[in-house]
């Protein structure tokens, strides 16, 4: 052990001399390099700061993973049943979207169909819009053709999502400011709501009252926003306790019907009444067996079609990651394309090298140099070269990265937190020793090779 590590460290020393003693000859083998070992640093980052951008928002909008997905159609007291059933039970939550507009009576509001306040140019100030919702696709802004168009006042429109349970526990959103719901007390007729930054945008840029519109609500509440968070939205929306806002809704029953729809199944084809009011998406955790079980059961019983409780699991974080992996490595491919260039030059220059310092191996063999550490010398030289030149790629690398968050970081608030990535840093290293081994094997095997008679010719 004493003996290789000794062999190792002249072959060190000896590749540093060689490296001082050919200093131009050294420069252009990083320069062939450089481009090679940059464009995988830069293809590592890139893909670090893409997942970055892709996945920050990933589990505020549609949830965490593994997370089981149950929609409740809004047939005969479904809703109610589902409601109830869940009520303060761990690992479940359960949430449905309306309409709200916030702000003078009878006005259109500012953001027609809750449209962003950044982008209220793209809505044309003579048509009306008004929020279309379903279970598929969500909520959008919709233009609607009347006769009578209210007149534009100081109002603001945004995507109520009404809440059963806490659903921060399957949407981690981030506090801004304020507080969040609390579930623990007795509902308040004055709806609390917490808005996210999208919505506060326009409250900070308008004066609104304080009343708010619902569709198909008795009177108009007071609302009072109590916190502000993040939830990885550009819509502006709000957030409330479900028993709040039913204050003011009216109750449905079964004979509030709009369609009829056919419940297969061994009852046969019975009709079944479907409300007005919209249908409930309820998130379980994969530990609440007992609850989505007893839940299915009660719905059942309630009227509800077996085949209409769809329930799948939400791995919208696993397919992005897929997708964001395959990227990676195209791009890693056609980067080590690059690479291979500057593994030509390393070679190119290494066997030059060898051809002029055949005499110097040679007398080397001739003191009783092994085979083994002359190899040792090249070998050392372009190992040296390829790290040489990682640590140039990554420190314009990380200069680039960090001149880029300055640049865009108020734009994207995701990279604020985001610095040089350290895969970046090894994928560099990595890629400098591999080329440098690659290069420098055939001249390493060469100088290896030189008979001891050759030092004759000198």
């Amino acid at each position: 052990m004493i003996r290789l590590t000794g062999r190792f460290r002249s072959a060190l020393i000896i590749g540093l001399q060689g490296i001082r003693a050919r200093k131009m000859r050294t420069f252009l083998s990083m320069i062939s390099l450089f481009l090679g070992v940059l464009a995988v640093v830069t293809v590592q980052a890139g893909a670090e700061a893409a997942r970055t951008l892709n996945l920050a928002n990933v589990e505020l909008q549609t949830g965490k993973d593994g997370t089981r997905m149950m929609y409740v159609p809004p047939i005969g007291s479904a809703v109610d049943v589902a409601m109830t059933t869940i009520k303060d039970q761990p690992g479940v939550a359960a949430s449905f979207q309306i309409q709200a507009i916030i702000g003078e009576p009878k006005v259109r509001p500012i953001n027609p169909g809750a449209a962003p306040f950044d982008r209220l140019n793209e809505y044309s100030r003579e048509t009306a819009y008004e929020m279309h919702c379903d279970e598929s696709d969500g909520c959008r802004p919709v233009p609607i053709d009347k006769g009578a168009v209210a007149p534009p006042g100081a109002a603001i429109e945004v995507a109520l999502i009404a809440v059963v349970n806490d659903i921060r526990q399957f949407r981690p959103f981030r506090p801004v400011a304020g507080n969040w719901l609390e579930f623990s007390d007795k509902p308040s007729y004055s709806p609390r709501i917490v808005i996210n930054k999208a919505a506060a945008v326009g409250f900070g840029r308008y004066r609104i009252p304080a009343e708010m519109r619902l569709d198909g609500a008795t009177a108009n509440p007071t609302p009072r926003i109590i916190g502000i968070i993040d939830d990885g939205q550009d819509q502006p929306t709000a957030y409330a306790r479900i028993d709040e806002i039913n204050n003011w809704l009216p109750q449905q029953t079964a004979s509030d019907t709009t369609a009829v729809v056919a419940a297969g199944g061994p009852e046969g084809g019975r009709p079944m009444a479907m409300n007005n009011g919209p249908g409930l998406q309820v998130m379980l955790a994969p530990t609440a067996g007992e609850t989505e079980s007893l839940l299915t059961r009660k719905l059942i019983a309630a009227g509800v079609p077996r085949e209409a409780l769809d329930v799948h699991v939400n791995d919208a974080r696993k397919r992005i990651e897929q997708m964001l992996t395959i990227m990676r490595w195209i791009f890693l491919g056609m980067a080590m394309l690059v690479l291979l260039i500057g593994v030509a030059g390393i070679l190119n220059v290494g066997l030059a090298t060898v051809g002029e310092r055949v005499e110097e191996f040679a007398l080397r063999r001739a003191v009783g140099t092994p085979r083994i550490l002359l190899a040792g010398i090249v070998l050392a030289e372009t190992l040296l070269t390829g790290l040489l030149t990682a640590g140039a790629a990554i420190g314009v690398a990380a200069a680039g990265v960090n001149l880029g968050i300055r640049i865009l970081g108020d734009r994207v608030p995701q990279l604020h937190d985001m610095g040089f990535p350290w895969q970046a840093g090894v994928a560099g290293v990595i890629a400098g020793l591999i080329a440098g081994l690659l290069g420098g094997s055939i001249p390493a095997i060469r100088a290896a090779r030189i008979p001891i008679a050759t030092v004759m010719r000198a």
